[in-house]
C-alpha cells in the first residue's frame, strides 16, 4: 500500500481457513477514518523503523509477549524493516512496580509510539485491593485516556479447529461474527458510582449512561463494517426495560437511516446470549455497549473453541495509536508452565503491522504462517488434549513459517 492509503483505519478481521481470508481486503471490511467523524488519518506512513510500545501486563502476558516478538524479529528480518520495542507496566505490573495501573509514563509511551501491543491483564493477587488499585482500573484508564471508543471483537470458526468448539460442527461451521463493542462509556464509566452506607447497611451503585453522541459514533463503525460483510447488523440492548438502552435504541435507528442498504434488527441481550449459542450463524455484525459487549464477545469467541485464537482491535482518537491485544484475560493458572496459546497475541501483533504500520505484506506473511502451523496440526492445550506443544514453541513454529 501507499502512504496515502495508510490514511484509512481498517478495522475489520474476519478469520478463516486461508492466508487470503486472513487479510483484511474483500471480504474483510475497511472502515474510512471519516466515518468514525474524526480526522482522515490513523496509520503511519510505511517506513523502516517503527516504536512501538508493548504491555506484557500480567499471568501469561510476559510469556505470550515473548512469542509474539520471536515472530516479529522473523518478520522484520525478512522483510528488511525494525520494531524497537519499548517495554512498560500496566495492570497488577505496574502496581507491583509504581503503585499505579496505568502510570503516567506508560501513557507518555504509548503516546509518542507507533502503535501499542498489549498481552494480559489481572490476577487474584490484586482482587482484594480498593478499586483504584486493581489492574482492570488501569486499563479501563487507558483506554479512556486513548479515546480508543470502538472494540472490534471477530468469532469466525476456522475449519481446521472446527472440533475444538463445544458446539456440534453443524452449529458452528460458516460462523463469521464482528462484534462491535462500545468501549468507553456505559456503567463502567457512569458516574457517580461506588459503596456508601444507607440506614445502616453498605449499598453499592454503578450509573449506566450513554450521550446520544457516544452511541451514533459506534453504530456508525458497526454500519461501515456491515456495508463490506453482509449488510446486516444486530444492535443488542435491553429497551425493555433501561432507559439507557432506549435511547440506544432510538440513536440506532436515527442512524440507520443513512445506510439503507443495511439490513438492522434489535434484540434484547439475554436472547442474545441464547441466540449465540442456539443459531449462531444469523449473525453477521453486532453492535453492543460495553458491559453488554464484554459478555457477549467472550460468549461469542468460544464458537472459534478457544479465546487463544481471537486477536482485537481498540480503535478511535486519530491523534495517537490504536491498541491491539488478545481477546483473552491472564489466566494465571497457566503462568510460568508454557500452555498458553500465543496465537491470539500473534495474530494482533499481524493487526497492528497491518492497521497501524502500513506493513500489509509483513501482516500476511504472520498469518500464512499461522494457518500453516494449523494445517500442519500443530495444537496448544487450550485447542486439543493431546499431542499438543507450548507458547514457546508455537511461537518458534510460527517464526519459522516465515
Amino acid at each position: 500500500p501507499s502512504a496515502s492509503s495508510a490514511r484509512v483505519i481498517l478495522v475489520g478481521l474476519a478469520l478463516a481457513g486461508t492466508a487470503s481470508a486472513f487479510a483484511p481486503l474483500g471480504a474483510v471490511p475497511r472502515v474510512a477514518r471519516r466515518s468514525l467523524a474524526l480526522s482522515p488519518s490513523m496509520a503511519v506512513a510505511r517506513k523502516d523503523s517503527y516504536e512501538i510500545t508493548a504491555l506484557p501486563g500480567d499471568g501469561i502476558g510476559p510469556e505470550i509477549m515473548d512469542a509474539t516478538k520471536v515472530v516479529l524479529a522473523a518478520v522484520c528480518a525478512k522483510q528488511g524493516f525494525k520494531i524497537n520495542f519499548t517495554d512498560m507496566h500496566i495492570g497488577g505490573a505496574a502496581l507491583d512496580a509504581t503503585g499505579d495501573p496505568f502510570p503516567a509514563a506508560t501513557l507518555d509511551q504509548i503516546k509518542k509510539s507507533d502503535s501499542c501491543l498489549l498481552a494480559a491483564i489481572g490476577g487474584p493477587k490484586w482482587d482484594a485491593n480498593p478499586r483504584d488499585k486493581r489492574p482492570e482500573t488501569g486499563l479501563l484508564a487507558m483506554r479512556k485516556a486513548l479515546g480508543l471508543f470502538a472494540n472490534l471483537r471477530p468469532a469466525k470458526v476456522l475449519p481446521q479447529l472446527l472440533d475444538s468448539s463445544t458446539l456440534r460442527p453443524e452449529v458452528v461451521e460458516g460462523v463469521d461474527i464482528m462484534v462491535v463493542r462500545e468501549l468507553t462509556g456505559d456503567v463502567y464509566f457512569g458516574e457517580p458510582k461506588g459503596v456508601q452506607i444507607v440506614d445502616g447497611e453498605r449499598f453499592g451503585f454503578n450509573n449506566m449512561c450513554y450521550k446520544e453522541s457516544e452511541v451514533r459514533r459506534i453504530a456508525k463503525v458497526a454500519f461501515d463494517i456491515a456495508m463490506k460483510r453482509g449488510k446486516k447488523v444486530h444492535s443488542i440492548d435491553k429497551a425493555n426495560v433501561l432507559d439507557v438502552s432506549q435511547l440506544w435504541r432510538d440513536v440506532v435507528i436515527e442512524t440507520h437511516k443513512e445506510y439503507p442498504e443495511v439490513s438492522l434488527e434489535h434484540m434484547y441481550v439475554d436472547n442474545a446470549a441464547m441466540q449465540l449459542i442456539k443459531w449462531p450463524k444469523q449473525f453477521d455484525v453486532m453492535v453492543t455497549g460495553n458491559i453488554f459487549g464484554d459478555i457477549l464477545s467472550d460468549e461469542a469467541s468460544m464458537l472459534v473453541g478457544s479465546l487463544g485464537m481471537l486477536p482485537s482491535a481498540s480503535v478511535g482518537d486519530p491523534s495517537g495509536p490504536g491498541v491491539f491485544e488478545p481477546c483473552h484475560g491472564s489466566a494465571p493458572n497457566l503462568t510460568g508452565l508454557d500452555k498458553a496459546n500465543p496465537l491470539a497475541t500473534i495474530l494482533s501483533a499481524a493487526m497492528m503491522l497491518r492497521f497501524d504500520l502500513d506493513r500489509a505484506d509483513a501482516a500476511d506473511a504472520i498469518e500464512a504462517a499461522v494457518e500453516a502451523c494449523l494445517n500442519a496440526g500443530l495444537r496448544t492445550k487450550d485447542l486439543a488434549d493431546k499431542d499438543t506443544i507450548g507458547c514457546k514453541q508455537m511461537g518458534e513454529e510460527v517464526a519459522k513459517r516465515i
